[in-house]
């Protein structure tokens, strides 16, 4: 059973779909009415402009979302899931690819999203930090004995769990896990607390966003990041992409869930390879592919 996964923020490079763009009419016009809907050329900061300005995250976010979408979207009939799932942001691909969503509310999401998390950050100093070498449950037990704001916030293979919360917190239990025997405690070049409490203000915002969209019924099972399993209903999917900005990635339980599901194979579709690594980080010879055109 074939699978298609869609990443998050970080997956980002600068020319990221000019080949797109370049080579398919279809690209072209959805790269362009993105531009409208956004109401600036982001086209032209994907293609040609600097890894700084390519860091913001209301331009990460829905530079990552086009890329994955417009290339699912190109691959038309090729596009032939029996599961979808995505990674944080990548959830949203997922569900537009998935025909929850149709491209335009999509985009919208997205970039409501990526402006309600901005405006969070900037509240509260805040940041993440992934922690490698430890079972998770040693992470999880350190985070609840340190004082102040500090959670597991994304499960991303057996042995990387990234943590986030308020800076001061994030430091103190970085140095109680190396204490404990992390292999690293690497503090992230992010802006805020991604999906802990700290988001509370973004998610808030956004459920009020979701809740006025209309979510169709989904062509397969889309494994969402807060159950970490197969959803169809699309009142269940609003409630948990809602949750998912406050809630942890459960990225680990939902590959091993995929699996026992039947997935034999995954294609990754939108910039890098990151989730093709973290699958083999659970099965080494599982079957994973880069979607192309």
């Amino acid at each position: 059973m074939k699978a298609y996964v869609f990443p998050g923020q970080g997956a980002q490079f600068v020319g990221m779909g000019k080949d797109l763009y370049e080579n398919s009419e279809l690209a072209k016009e959805l790269f362009e009415r993105a531009n409208e809907i956004l109401g600036f050329r982001i086209t032209d900061i994907m293609f040609e402009g600097t890894e700084e300005d390519l860091k913001q995250t209301k331009v990460t976010q829905p530079a990552i979302f086009l890329h994955s979408v417009i290339l699912a979207k190109v691959l038309g009939d090729n596009f032939t899931p029996k599961m979808v799932a995505g990674h944080s942001l990548g959830e949203l691909s997922a569900l537009v690819a998935n025909n929850v969503l149709t491209f335009e509310d999509g985009l919208k999401l997205v970039s409501q999203r990526a402006l309600a998390m901005q405006k969070a950050c900037e509240k509260e100093p805040s940041t993440m930090a992934a922690i490698l070498g430890l079972d998770d449950e040693v992470v999880e037990k350190v985070c609840q004995e340190v004082e102040g704001v500090v959670v597991a916030a994304n499960y991303n293979c057996p042995g990387q769990l990234v943590i986030s919360g308020a800076i001061e917190a994030i430091d103190i239990a970085c140095e109680k896990l190396t204490e404990a025997g992390a292999r690293r405690a690497l503090k992230l070049p992010v802006g805020g607390a991604f999906h802990s409490p700290l988001m509370e203000p973004a998610r808030e915002e956004l459920a009020a966003a979701i809740a006025s969209t209309e979510f169709n019924q989904p062509i397969c099972p889309v494994y969402q990041n807060v159950p970490a399993t197969a959803v169809i209903d699309p009142n269940e999917i609003k409630e948990n992409l809602i949750a998912q900005l406050t809630a942890p990635v459960k990225w680990t339980q939902t590959m091993r869930n995929m699996i026992t599901d039947g997935c034999e194979e995954i294609v990754e579709v939108g910039p890098g390879k990151v989730l093709q690594g973290l699958f083999k980080k659970i099965d080494r010879k599982f079957t994973t592919s880069s979607a192309t055109i």
